[in-house]
């Protein structure tokens, strides 16, 4: 019992000694559960709709003023011909759009099928089939309700309307996953690694001869980040062999901007994982503050699983915050729409601020170390 008794008191007064990892405990399951519970979402809600409407009458301008009475769409352009379309799509203003043809009005009034296109980007699969049944439904509610009031003259409503998939036509879910895992690997190598590597040199008391040394902060820095850089960008590498040829993923775009893009993420990851080391004092609050600043976060907060326009508000402002929100768009922009950096430049400029901003903070802080 005396044993157990000075066991116990060993345990309390390193955890009164080291606060910091005792409260990281006490708040590890109150913000993972506020954040699965509020960013696990599985409805979708304010969709971004573009109407191609060549001929605007009365009638499709009923038509689009139903999409916007369904409280789940809300139209964010009006063009008059469907090549309109790429760049509103391929920039990721647009989620839907319906098209209608010349003589949709005329079609109707006359009871012959009115031509209606239903373009739905389909780079989240599950998401773009919700996006698929909310518009079919609210077309045959429109069509059904113009029928029972005869609004468009005694000939019976038909309308068919014709679906098709941007992107990812199959809906194969590993070309959801695999661009939102290459963010998350990365960030495990990159983040994580390096906040340990710096961290266990404190712990073992080589990181105080490093701060005595002729060598400058950014020098230190750069000794420890190199290696980890290369090693970041190998494992890139073999994260696109292996979603190429082993999970089919096609690479649209450059791969060369690619390849540039990951190494710039992990950049910014290895400068959180500094960022990270340099703030605390032992390799287990570090691995805390890595999982609660930069792993959780790029699961929940990225679009990685869950769409980001379903998730509240508050946590949507949040996630501009993090890197990985940004290099999932960067990652699936190029490998599935194949668009170029005239349309991803600025979630590039973010990134590449963010890595500015973190190494200057890192530096600083192993500067004021040193003093």
């Amino acid at each position: 019992m005396t044993a157990l008794q000075g066991l116990l008191r060993k345990e309390v007064f390193h955890i009164r000694r080291d606060r910091r990892t005792a409260t990281v405990l006490v708040a590890l399951p109150v913000v993972q559960v506020l954040l699965f519970g509020s960013a696990i979402r599985t409805d979708v809600d304010d969709v971004r709709l573009a109407v191609v409407d060549p001929a605007p009458n009365h009638v499709t301008l009923a038509f689009r003023n139903r999409f916007t009475a369904a409280g789940v769409f809300r139209i964010v352009a009006v063009v008059p011909r469907t090549e309109d379309l790429d760049p509103l799509f391929q920039t990721g203003t647009a989620q839907q759009a319906i098209v209608f043809s010349h003589d949709f009005a005329v079609d109707l009034g006359r009871g012959a099928p009115a031509r209606l296109l239903l373009i739905t980007d389909a780079t989240e699969p599950n998401t773009g089939s919700l996006l698929q049944a909310y518009a079919e439904a609210v077309v045959n509610q429109w069509a059904s309700e113009s029928d029972r009031a005869g609004s468009l003259g005694p000939a019976r409503i038909s309308i068919v309307p014709q679906i098709r998939l941007r992107f990812n036509p199959t809906r194969a879910s590993s070309n959801l996953f695999v661009p939102g895992l290459m963010a998350f690997v990365l960030t495990i190598i990159c983040a994580l690694m390096t906040a340990i590597s710096l961290t266990r040199e404190k712990e073992t008391g080589t990181m105080e001869a490093l701060l005595v040394s002729p060598l400058r902060p950014w020098e230190i820095i750069a000794g420890k980040v190199l290696p980890y850089l290369a090693v970041g960008f190998a494992s890139l590498l073999l994260v696109l062999v292996e979603a190429r040829f082993v999970f089919a993923v096609p690479v649209r775009g450059s791969v060369l901007l690619l390849l540039a893009e990951g190494l710039l993420y992990v950049l910014v990851s290895l400068a959180f994982g500094i960022l990270i080391s340099a703030r605390t004092s032992s390799q287990r609050l570090a691995m805390m503050g890595v999982f609660l600043t930069t792993l959780l976060p790029n699961v929940l907060l990225s679009g990685f699983i869950f769409p980001v326009e379903s998730m509240p508000a508050v946590l949507q402002w949040i996630s501009f915050i993090f890197p990985g929100r940004w290099f999932v768009v960067i990652a699936r922009g190029i490998m599935l729409k194949g668009v170029g950096v005239e349309y991803l430049w600025r979630e590039t400029l973010y990134i590449a601020l963010l890595a500015t901003v973190l190494l200057a903070a890192s530096v600083r802080s192993f500067r004021e170390r040193l003093e």
